[in-house]
């Protein structure tokens, strides 16, 4: 087989040798010293050196020395200063090295985790592979746990009862945002959708986003995806030469979501994959998701970084972005906003909403730009993503593009392809979308923070805590999915539902998939995902046979970012699966 397989042991074992020289950040620690009258921990035996010097450090002791001259020289006088000093050195190490675990007023403390290290937490262990160490954290520590970043408490959830009790049950508390240093306040300004916290311009930017990503909208623009679908199947054909040449399929995926999102958004598409909007607009949105994942920067976790500006590259960066998400889609709302003055007829899209609103609903043109960013960032990068790890699997498992072509040529034929209306009546497909949960565009959900104090199950989480849903132990649990790093839609030839509808099963254990998040922050485009995904894979499959190419094996266990994930570049041969697909073609 030419695909290259590593275990996820094998790529446990590739992580950073720091998890072999700081083996005891993934253990519990021993039992707690007193120390001045307050229980710490220590994570080495020399600590307890170190600990037991602090006891002997009292203030009682430093004052008698410091106060009663008739029994000590001056030397003494000296050596005694130096000890003040080193017992305010000390104050200040107790609270880096060992900081007291919060618990609320009953004595409940925050979710067991791994220790980390003095300012920086646990960042060190999550810079490569990090989903494979949280998985490993949940493992160890269970499917409720903490761990800290810099100085921001994350609590990571492992488990869907879990997620259903704190992000559904009481999604009034858990439906908040932490304004992220990076990606709230430089790159978004206090804006967008997906960054602001639960309050007033959240609910009024939600509500704008829904008029045109409801499932009812989605209605009035299915022919738009439908078209792109089918201008992506032209293009593999001749880019490919009709089979004879390898393809690399992500710049066409690429094109083909951003295309979608451009007539949602702005009215608009671009006819080629030259068109210097698609390379523009694809740097912006893996760009942001690099620099604004959970853990992809230590800048939002350490304020003291944040006072570099010219100095922290990250900053540098932010600013960057910011400039470019203004620039770029800002220009493009001004001009739709031109045209619309000049009383020239632009089609129905998003940006023609907010014009129209902008006064009612005291919109100023930085509004408009990120929440159209917003908009084109999370569109993009989540489908293209999506493709391209369909077409890196499929050439892969041969036996399941097959099975899914005799479902196809069963209840499509050969004489058109496939529609929206067909979804109901290909189960197989709908499968093979579903089984794609195992290579999720998000290692990671996006963060929730609460907004008041919480105890669950005799767990404190502080107000203002990060709450991640950890997808990847979610997608990957082998009690709900056997064999859970096999891609097998079989497991799913069942299950009818749509993932719009799978998110508002009472039981949360039979959710197909996290992937568009949970609760009040779901991600209000997922209408719009499923219906282009679904397009996009079943004429694919209609239309080609797709195959590895001898000597370029494609990784399925490497891929890039770090935040969203796709695979690695690879190529594969597309050829077409008979004559009349061409015939077809020429005919829509």
């Amino acid at each position: 087989m030419l695909i290259q397989t590593s275990t996820h042991n094998a790529r446990l074992l590739r992580l950073p040798n720091i998890f072999t020289v700081i083996p005891l950040c993934f253990r519990s620690p021993p039992p707690p010293t007193l120390v001045w009258g307050r229980l710490v921990r220590y994570k080495r035996p020399k600590d307890l050196l170190f600990l037991n010097t602090l006891n002997m450090l009292t203030p009682s002791l430093l004052a008698t020395i410091l106060i009663d001259h008739s029994v000590i020289s001056q030397r003494a006088l000296i050596f005694a200063s130096a000890l003040a000093s080193l017992y305010v050195f000390a104050q200040a190490a107790k609270r880096f090295l060992f900081p007291g675990r919060p618990c609320d007023d009953d004595g409940n403390y925050i979710p067991p985790g791994p220790i980390g290290l003095p300012i920086v937490g646990s960042f060190p262990f999550l810079t490569h592979y990090p989903e494979l160490t949280l998985d490993y954290w949940a493992k160890r520590f269970g499917p409720l746990y903490s761990l800290w970043l810099g100085n921001q408490l994350f609590v990571i959830v492992s488990d869907p009862h879990i997620v259903k009790d704190l992000m559904v049950t009481n999604g009034a508390i858990f439906s908040s945002r932490k304004e992220m240093f990076l990606k709230s306040q430089m790159i978004f300004a206090g804006r967008g959708i997906t960054a602001t916290p639960y309050n007033d311009r959240w609910r009024k930017h939600r509500r704008l986003a829904t008029t045109v990503l409801s499932a009812r909208a989605v209605e009035g623009y299915t022919h738009v995806l439908d078209y792109e679908a089918t201008i992506l199947i032209k293009e593999l054909i001749e880019y490919g030469k009709a089979g004879t040449l390898p393809v690399n399929p992500q710049p066409h995926a690429g094109r083909c979501s951003l295309n979608n999102m451009l007539t949602v958004v702005f009215g608009m598409r671009t006819d080629s994959i030259n068109h210097p909007l698609v390379a523009k607009a694809l740097r912006i949105s893996r760009e942001f998701m690099n620099c604004t994942g959970p853990v992809s920067n230590l800048t939002d976790f350490v304020p003291l970084l944040q006072t570099f500006s010219t100095l922290n590259y990250m900053i540098r960066r932010g600013k960057a972005l910011h400039q470019d998400l203004v620039d770029t889609y800002g220009g493009m709302v001004k001009e739709i906003e031109a045209r619309m003055k000049s009383g020239e007829k632009v089609p129905d899209c998003l940006v023609k909403t907010l014009v129209e609103e902008k006064s009612a609903e005291e919109l100023d043109d930085l509004d408009m730009a990120i929440l159209c960013s917003a908009f084109m960032i999370g569109g993009v990068e989540t489908t293209a993503s999506i493709m391209q790890w369909f077409s890196a699997l499929i050439p892969a498992h041969p036996d399941i593009q097959q099975k899914a072509q005799d479902e196809l040529d069963r209840v499509v034929g050969r004489s058109r392809m496939p529609t929206v209306e067909d979804e109901k009546n290909l189960p197989y497909i709908h499968a093979i979308i579903k089984a794609k949960r195992c290579h999720n565009p998000f290692w990671l959900g996006t963060p929730h923070v609460n907004t008041q104090d919480f105890t669950y199950r005799g767990q404190f989480i502080p107000k203002d805590t990060v709450l991640v849903l950890n997808t990847y132990t979610m997608h990957h649990d082998p009690q709900r999915h056997p064999e859970p790093y096999r891609f097998n839609p079989d497991r799913y030839i069942s299950d009818s539902t749509l993932s719009s509808e799978s998110a508002n099963l009472a039981n949360p254990m039979e959710r197909d998939h996290w992937m568009f998040g949970v609760g009040r922050r779901i991600c209000p485009g997922m209408w719009v995902a499923e219906r282009e995904v679904f397009l996009v894979i079943a004429r694919l499959l209609w239309a080609f046979k797709m195959e590895q190419i001898p000597g370029e094996p494609i990784d399925l266990e490497e891929y890039d970012g770090l935040s969203g994930r796709s695979p690695v570049p690879f190529r594969i041969k597309m050829i077409p699966r008979h004559e009349k697909v061409i015939e077809v073609l020429n005919h829509v």
